[in-house]
Protein backbone atom coordinates (compact mmCIF):
# COMPACT_ATOMS: atom_id res chain seq x y z
CA UNK A 1 0.00 0.00 0.00
CA UNK A 2 1.19 3.28 -1.04
CA UNK A 3 1.65 5.98 2.05
CA UNK A 4 1.91 9.70 1.83
CA UNK A 5 5.16 10.75 3.38
CA UNK A 6 6.92 14.25 3.96
CA UNK A 7 10.68 13.89 2.92
CA UNK A 8 13.21 16.55 2.49
CA UNK A 9 15.33 14.97 0.04
CA UNK A 10 14.52 11.89 -2.02
CA UNK A 11 17.85 10.76 -1.24
CA UNK A 12 16.76 10.80 2.37
CA UNK A 13 13.48 9.10 1.76
CA UNK A 14 15.42 5.97 -0.22
CA UNK A 15 17.86 6.15 2.56
CA UNK A 16 15.45 6.21 5.64
CA UNK A 17 14.02 2.82 4.37
CA UNK A 18 15.08 -0.41 6.11
CA UNK A 19 13.56 -2.32 3.12
CA UNK A 20 13.31 -1.83 -0.53
CA UNK A 21 11.45 1.10 -2.03
CA UNK A 22 9.24 0.64 -4.62
CA UNK A 23 8.74 3.84 -6.93
CA UNK A 24 6.06 4.44 -8.88
CA UNK A 25 6.73 7.64 -11.37
CA UNK A 26 3.09 8.67 -12.38
CA UNK A 27 1.26 11.16 -13.32
CA UNK A 28 -3.10 12.47 -12.73
CA UNK A 29 -3.38 12.52 -16.52
CA UNK A 30 -2.27 9.10 -17.24
CA UNK A 31 -4.32 6.24 -17.90
CA UNK A 32 -1.21 3.26 -17.62
CA UNK A 33 -0.67 4.70 -14.47
CA UNK A 34 -4.15 4.10 -13.19
CA UNK A 35 -4.04 0.85 -14.59
CA UNK A 36 -1.76 0.06 -12.37
CA UNK A 37 -2.52 1.10 -9.08
CA UNK A 38 -4.75 -1.59 -8.16
CA UNK A 39 -1.48 -4.11 -8.88
CA UNK A 40 0.40 -1.91 -6.96
CA UNK A 41 -2.12 -1.86 -4.26
CA UNK A 42 -1.81 -5.64 -4.43
CA UNK A 43 1.61 -5.75 -3.96
CA UNK A 44 2.16 -3.69 -1.60
CA UNK A 45 0.12 -5.66 0.66
CA UNK A 46 1.08 -9.42 0.15
CA UNK A 47 4.96 -7.60 0.55
CA UNK A 48 4.05 -6.03 3.54
CA UNK A 49 7.27 -5.57 5.74
CA UNK A 50 9.58 -6.39 2.93
CA UNK A 51 8.92 -3.64 0.44
CA UNK A 52 7.51 -0.03 0.50
CA UNK A 53 5.50 1.21 -2.17
CA UNK A 54 5.99 5.38 -3.21
CA UNK A 55 4.03 7.09 -5.72
CA UNK A 56 6.04 10.03 -7.14
CA UNK A 57 3.76 12.59 -9.07
CA UNK A 58 6.03 13.71 -11.99
CA UNK A 59 4.10 16.36 -12.89
CA UNK A 60 4.67 18.02 -9.07
CA UNK A 61 7.95 16.44 -8.59
CA UNK A 62 9.77 16.74 -12.59
CA UNK A 63 13.52 17.36 -10.72
CA UNK A 64 13.41 13.83 -9.50
CA UNK A 65 11.68 12.11 -12.47
CA UNK A 66 14.72 13.99 -14.56
CA UNK A 67 17.22 12.92 -11.77
CA UNK A 68 16.18 9.35 -12.91
CA UNK A 69 15.55 9.34 -16.79
CA UNK A 70 11.72 9.01 -16.27
CA UNK A 71 10.25 9.34 -19.82
CA UNK A 72 7.40 6.82 -19.97
CA UNK A 73 4.91 6.52 -17.77
CA UNK A 74 4.15 4.68 -15.49
CA UNK A 75 7.72 3.75 -14.88
CA UNK A 76 8.69 1.84 -11.48
CA UNK A 77 12.43 1.32 -9.71
CA UNK A 78 12.93 -0.46 -7.13
CA UNK A 79 15.82 0.90 -4.77
CA UNK A 80 17.74 -1.00 -2.16
CA UNK A 81 20.28 0.64 -0.13
CA UNK A 82 19.32 3.86 -1.85
CA UNK A 83 20.82 2.57 -5.44
CA UNK A 84 18.32 1.60 -7.61
CA UNK A 85 18.57 -2.46 -8.67
CA UNK A 86 15.29 -2.34 -11.14
CA UNK A 87 13.32 -0.62 -13.59
CA UNK A 88 10.12 -1.35 -14.99
CA UNK A 89 8.30 0.85 -17.75
CA UNK A 90 4.53 0.64 -18.79
CA UNK A 91 1.79 -1.17 -17.19
CA UNK A 92 2.57 -4.96 -16.02
CA UNK A 93 0.44 -7.99 -13.93
CA UNK A 94 0.63 -7.80 -10.47
CA UNK A 95 1.85 -11.95 -11.42
CA UNK A 96 4.68 -9.99 -13.35
CA UNK A 97 5.65 -7.72 -11.03
CA UNK A 98 5.61 -9.95 -8.58
CA UNK A 99 8.15 -12.37 -10.49
CA UNK A 100 10.34 -9.66 -11.49
CA UNK A 101 10.58 -8.00 -7.72
CA UNK A 102 11.07 -11.40 -5.26
CA UNK A 103 14.48 -12.44 -5.94
CA UNK A 104 15.40 -8.81 -5.71
CA UNK A 105 13.98 -8.51 -1.58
Amino acid sequence: MAVKKQFASFQELLSGSDVPVLVDFYATWCGPCQMIAPTLEQVGVQLKGKLQVVKIDTDKYPQIASDHHIEALPTLILFKDGKAVERIEGVVSDKQLMERLKPLL
